[in-house]
């Protein structure tokens, strides 16, 4: 006679399904998507649906930490974190929902992800508001502007500062991050579009030349991260963030009207369109 299983213990968890764009619906999508995969060193305030407590959304926190509850009961949220259980929005609204009971509790420090989150809402269902007022920061000092001994914590911060580069958020369109990293700058902008009308109005421009967007730069191609693209250009150095203000504005302009092109493609444009898709690096 066979023998029973008789195995007791928890079911085994599932994994989640993969979601192409966990952060649609969130206040200023793109910039989120920025904070998470391109700006070394951002916050940006959440407004709550049921609550009044404070939160702000931070790019990286020490030791790359989900979640901290500070001394004041305020609520910082990682978006660089080293988990990732298939849907980030969910791992957000889990780590979101622990720290706000943490701080209930009158409990300051770190929280955590560990497990993969049951039945957790998504960030999405926690805030509200329609954008984002996003602080790009020089560096990580933001992370002791409350802490009255700060001698234990400044060779970590010394370390972390050695390793952001210049980043700067342009102010008259949304989510385009120039940064310098010293040989080179870039021009690295989240556009909310679908793909495939993005693709086909960014090679519209290309083949018209209407991509360069300051004498020396260089479309170079784009990011995928998170079911949209962010475009790239190259930089010559010493161009700056203030010298991109008004041509990217411009190129907006020239972007939606390309959108909004149902022409066919001309071969040049098709062409341009192949050059570009094979351009493309996947980040998440």
């Amino acid at each position: 006679m066979a023998k029973k299983n008789r195995t007791k213990g928890k079911p085994k968890k599932t994994m989640p399904a993969f979601v192409k764009r966990p952060f649609e619906g969130l206040p200023s999508e793109c910039d989120v998507i920025a904070l998470r995969e391109l700006v070394p060193a951002g916050t940006a305030p959440l407004s709550l649906k049921d609550s009044d407590r404070e939160v702000v959304l931070c790019s990286l926190l020490p030791m790359a930490a989900p979640a901290m509850v500070r001394e004041s009961g305020a609520i910082w949220l990682g978006m660089q974190v080293q988990h990732h259980f298939g849907d980030p929005a969910r791992d957000l609204g889990a780590v979101l929902r622990k720290a706000v009971a943490q701080a209930e509790a009158g409990e300051p420090g770190i929280v955590g992800l560990t497990e993969l989150p049951e039945d957790a809402p998504r960030l999405q269902d926690l805030v509200t508001g329609d954008t984002l007022d996003v602080t790009v920061h020089e560096g990580f000092d933001f992370w002791l502007a409350d802490v009255e001994e700060k001698d234990d914590l400044a060779g970590a911060l010394d370390q972390a500062n050695a390793a952001a580069v210049p980043t700067s958020r342009l102010s008259g369109v949304e989510a385009a991050y120039w940064t310098n990293i010293g040989t080179k700058e870039h021009l690295r902008w989240v556009m909310p579009h679908p793909e495939d009308a993005l693709l086909t109005a960014l090679a519209r421009l290309h083949a018209a030349g209407k991509d360069v967007l300051v004498p020396g730069a260089r479309f170079v191609g784009m990011f995928r991260a998170h079911g949209l693209l962010a475009p790239v250009w190259d930089l010559e150095v010493g161009t700056g963030a203030d010298a991109l203000e008004e041509p990217a504005a411009a190129f907006q302009q020239e972007l939606e009207a390309a959108l909004a092109d149902d022409s066919d493609l001309t071969q040049e444009e098709r062409s341009a369109r192949n050059g570009l898709a094979n351009r493309q690096v996947t980040l998440r």
